[in-house]
């Protein structure tokens, strides 16, 4: 069976230039760009990837479009404190083994970052898993 290796998750956006800007800005990612105006980028920070598409009228869950996985959650959360995002509570220390908090990005997708707290072999954030492994 193949590894898989990484994930990047393709968040719609209503405006490219002004979510480009958050997540330069505010979030720190570099980014490349396709389309002259852009229409797709592609944004790096780190191992991290994720890749923004305009589209009409973005689709938006409340529930996290991506969990990033840093090695210092409380010295990124006072990173983007300085950078001026607005953070709505502090990182806090969840059932799941992990240290965590949320940041809405201007389309309003949920961007979680968070470090594991006591590491797990069987990967981040699984420890005390309910149900079975398949």
């Amino acid at each position: 069976m193949q590894q898989m290796i990484r994930a990047m998750p393709v968040l719609g956006v209503a405006d490219m230039s002004r979510s480009l800007a958050f997540y330069k800005d505010k979030l720190g990612f570099s980014a490349s760009t396709w389309g002259e105006p852009a229409t797709f980028a592609i944004l790096q920070r780190g191992a991290v990837t994720i890749a923004l598409a305009t589209t009409q009228a973005p689709t938006v869950s409340r529930n996290w479009a991506a969990y990033v996985y840093v090695t210092d959650v409380d010295g990124l959360y006072a990173e983007l404190i300085g950078h001026g995002v607005a953070v709505a509570d502090p990182p806090v220390t969840q059932p799941y083994n992990c240290r965590d908090f949320v940041v809405d990005d201007p389309d309003g997708h949920m961007l979680a970052f968070g470090h594991v707290v006591a590491p797990d072999p069987r990967g981040p954030g699984l420890s005390d898993r309910r149900g079975r492994d398949n």
